[in-house]
Protein backbone atom coordinates (compact mmCIF):
# COMPACT_ATOMS: atom_id res chain seq x y z
CA UNK A 1 0.00 0.00 0.00
CA UNK A 2 1.61 3.68 -1.03
CA UNK A 3 2.80 5.92 1.79
CA UNK A 4 0.98 9.35 2.18
CA UNK A 5 4.04 11.03 0.46
CA UNK A 6 3.62 8.62 -2.38
CA UNK A 7 0.26 9.34 -3.15
CA UNK A 8 -0.19 13.04 -2.12
CA UNK A 9 1.47 15.59 -5.13
CA UNK A 10 2.57 19.12 -4.53
CA UNK A 11 3.28 21.30 -7.42
CA UNK A 12 5.10 23.90 -8.19
CA UNK A 13 3.44 26.69 -10.45
CA UNK A 14 5.74 28.53 -13.66
CA UNK A 15 4.08 31.19 -15.93
CA UNK A 16 5.58 30.81 -19.39
CA UNK A 17 4.80 32.61 -22.61
CA UNK A 18 5.39 30.57 -25.84
CA UNK A 19 5.00 32.33 -29.36
CA UNK A 20 4.68 31.53 -32.91
CA UNK A 21 4.63 32.57 -36.24
CA UNK A 22 2.57 29.56 -37.48
CA UNK A 23 -0.69 28.42 -34.53
CA UNK A 24 -1.46 28.81 -31.35
CA UNK A 25 -0.68 24.71 -30.84
CA UNK A 26 2.88 25.33 -32.00
CA UNK A 27 3.17 28.54 -29.63
CA UNK A 28 1.93 26.32 -26.66
CA UNK A 29 4.87 23.27 -27.94
CA UNK A 30 7.52 25.98 -28.19
CA UNK A 31 6.90 27.15 -24.49
CA UNK A 32 7.03 23.56 -22.83
CA UNK A 33 10.32 22.58 -25.82
CA UNK A 34 11.98 24.92 -24.24
CA UNK A 35 11.31 25.06 -20.59
CA UNK A 36 11.44 21.22 -21.03
CA UNK A 37 15.45 21.67 -21.48
CA UNK A 38 15.48 23.29 -17.62
CA UNK A 39 12.53 22.77 -15.57
CA UNK A 40 12.04 18.98 -14.81
CA UNK A 41 9.02 16.89 -14.41
CA UNK A 42 6.39 19.10 -15.69
CA UNK A 43 2.98 17.52 -15.39
CA UNK A 44 0.12 19.68 -16.68
CA UNK A 45 -0.33 23.06 -18.41
CA UNK A 46 -3.41 25.51 -18.40
CA UNK A 47 -3.60 28.30 -21.36
CA UNK A 48 -4.34 31.53 -19.35
CA UNK A 49 -3.76 33.93 -21.76
CA UNK A 50 -3.91 34.34 -26.01
CA UNK A 51 -2.50 37.11 -27.94
CA UNK A 52 -2.01 37.96 -31.38
CA UNK A 53 -0.07 40.50 -33.48
CA UNK A 54 -1.67 41.84 -36.60
CA UNK A 55 0.61 43.52 -39.76
CA UNK A 56 -1.40 44.54 -42.74
CA UNK A 57 -4.72 42.67 -42.28
CA UNK A 58 -2.99 39.40 -41.67
CA UNK A 59 -2.11 37.30 -38.53
CA UNK A 60 1.86 37.59 -37.80
CA UNK A 61 2.74 36.03 -34.27
CA UNK A 62 0.62 34.38 -32.14
CA UNK A 63 1.45 34.45 -28.51
CA UNK A 64 0.32 32.09 -25.54
CA UNK A 65 0.86 32.33 -21.61
CA UNK A 66 0.68 29.58 -19.60
CA UNK A 67 0.70 28.21 -16.30
CA UNK A 68 2.68 25.11 -15.68
CA UNK A 69 2.52 22.59 -12.98
CA UNK A 70 5.74 20.72 -12.04
CA UNK A 71 6.18 18.54 -9.01
CA UNK A 72 8.51 19.21 -6.15
CA UNK A 73 11.77 17.11 -5.87
CA UNK A 74 12.46 15.91 -1.88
Amino acid sequence: MPTTAEKDHVYKILDLVGSSEKSIEDAIQNAIARAAKTIREMKWFEVVQTRGHIENGTVRHYQVTLRVGFTLEE
